[in-house]
């Protein structure tokens, strides 16, 4: 028997899992890291720091699987996107701390961009929307603040890439510097629809095209991994971001089909076919999943914190000891009380895209409790998935008829039952969570025959449980418009507070 194995880096941790050819888990180890916050904004991770916790997991999951490595078909590699690496390429040094999805301090530059009347150029080529999300303004960040960065990137000494293409350039000891389409289209750099580096965006940035790594499919043998990893060379036949590696690990692979994955944001997605659909509502185009020769987009309505809002319920309010918890604490009142928690500690995403909002909690008195605060959570990770859906079906002028979800906390029940009764369309959950990781290792195992297509893909996936929706149309329209006003009291809130200094 051949396995596939996925490392899965994404924001918090990094994690491998070994998957048989009937795409079941045969065993995972997993590694959290640590996370940097230097000024109010940033968000950075330590490049060294996610190596060693990948390749500290990989080879546990191996020998936990009880497998040679001779029996491994090939590895797959997902990744949390946009986050920017810059690094050495003859020593394979980092020169900068990575700066992380999360971050805000390329704000400025965002709004100078805009106010030079680059953004429909940028929207137009890459189906994005100028905003610190993305790697391009970082990467311009790090020429412009590493002390000679710019004239070492112009000779050809530095490489830059995603977190894919540090993690292949360290695996396969520094012979790949690659990434695959779906990691290319986050960075701003990409034209989306001649599938390449867009010179004109590379000279509006300042960034030469010396640093970029090659672009391949998200399916094919791209190299191989180097004999020290695991004792013996092995293919990479996989990369994809991982929302992107979501949506095909979800087999959604017909147009209109979506996914939501609960993480530390949320992400849904909608297969929108060989048609990059132009969004009017707020969301972004972005490739996804690449088989060769073959386009494929996706609609995408990215939330910035989602999971998150637990971690800093466990480790900010320390109103619980594990995120697991607060299932258990939430399902002991039976609403918010009025109680609404905006987590906008990074900013707005979709269909917001407000990097000066902030955090606020609205609605509290005497009678709140940490049950009503936990509840409150959960409904801000629901209401902000409900807002992208909504985009979306304006969008893609179709309504949704169910959503398959994914991720961490899409195991939290009364989060689901939320979900479903906001959005007002059943839940699907499959019975494989992590199917980030598995979209990997689908996409690792198409290249190495291991499967042969994604009908074959698609007749495995299995429901574990349907959530239906319960709640009344006029209340759950009166819950909206509620979220919708103390949205309205957080927009701009950084802008104002530094104006009014």
């Amino acid at each position: 028997m051949k396995y596939l194995v996925a490392l899965d880096q994404g924001t918090t941790s990094s994690r491998a899992i070994v998957f048989d050819a009937q795409a079941r888990t045969v065993a995972s180890a997993q590694q959290e890291f640590r996370q940097y916050f230097p000024q109010p904004g940033w968000v950075e991770h330590d490049p060294q720091e996610i190596w060693r916790s990948q390749l500290g997991v990989l080879r546990e999951a191996v020998r936990l699987a009880g497998i040679a490595p001779s029996d491994i078909a090939a590895l797959g590699i997902t990744n949390q996107r946009e986050t920017t690496l810059l690094w050495d390429r003859r020593t394979g040094e980092p020169v900068a701390p990575a700066i992380v999805w999360q971050d805000r301090r390329t704000a400025p530059h965002c709004e100078a961009l805009k106010a030079a009347g680059h953004e429909a150029l940028f929207r137009e080529r890459t189906g994005l929307v100028l905003d610190p999300y993305f790697s391009g303004t970082k990467l311009a960040w790090l020429l412009e603040h590493v002390p000679g960065a710019r004239t070492r990137a112009e000779r050809g000494e530095l490489a830059f890439g995603t977190v894919d293409s540090w993690l292949a350039w360290k695996l396969s000891g520094g012979r790949l510097h690659l990434t695959d389409a779906s990691n290319a289209s986050r960075t701003l750099l990409f034209d989306l629809h001649r599938g390449c580096w867009d010179q004109e965006l590379l000279a509006i940035l300042g960034i030469p095209a010396a640093l970029l790594p090659q672009v391949r499919p998200s399916s094919g043998i791209m190299g191989e991994i180097d004999s020290a990893i695991l004792g013996v060379p092995l293919p990479l036949g996989g990369i994809a971001g991982d929302q992107q590696a979501a949506l095909f690990g979800q087999a959604c692979h017909q147009a209109g089909m979506a996914k939501n994955t609960y993480g530390t944001g949320c992400f849904m997605l909608m297969q929108t076919g060989d048609t990059a659909c132009v969004s009017r509502h707020g969301l972004l185009t972005t490739a996804a999943a690449q088989l060769p020769d073959q386009r494929r987009y996706a609609l995408e309505g990215s939330v910035f914190i989602g999971g998150a809002v637990v971690q800093w319920l466990r480790d900010g309010l320390k109103i619980i000891d594990q995120a697991a918890d607060i299932e258990a604490l939430a399902s002991t009142v039976p609403d918010s009380d009025g109680v609404v928690l905006v987590p906008a500690f990074a900013g707005l995403g979709s269909p917001h895209w407000d990097p000066y909002a902030r955090g606020g909690v609205f609605g509290l008195h005497r009678g709140t409790t940490a049950a009503h605060l936990a509840r409150a959570a959960l409904d801000a990770i629901a209401f902000q998935s409900a807002e992208v859906l909504e985009a979306m079906q304006a969008d893609a002028q179709q309504p949704l008829t169910e959503l398959r979800v994914d991720g961490g906390a899409a195991a939290n029940d009364l989060l689901m039952q939320i979900q479903a009764d906001l959005l007002g369309v059943p839940v699907l959950r499959p019975k494989i969570l992590e199917t980030t990781a598995l979209g990997a290792a689908y996409l690792a195992g198409l290249a190495a025959g291991v499967w042969q297509d994604t009908a074959q893909i698609g007749a495995q996936w299995q429901v574990e449980r349907v959530f239906e929706p319960r709640l009344p149309v006029a209340e759950r329209q009166a819950r909206l418009n509620l979220w919708r006003r103390a949205v309205g009291r957080v927009g701009g809130w950084a802008r104002n507070e530094s104006s009014a200094q």
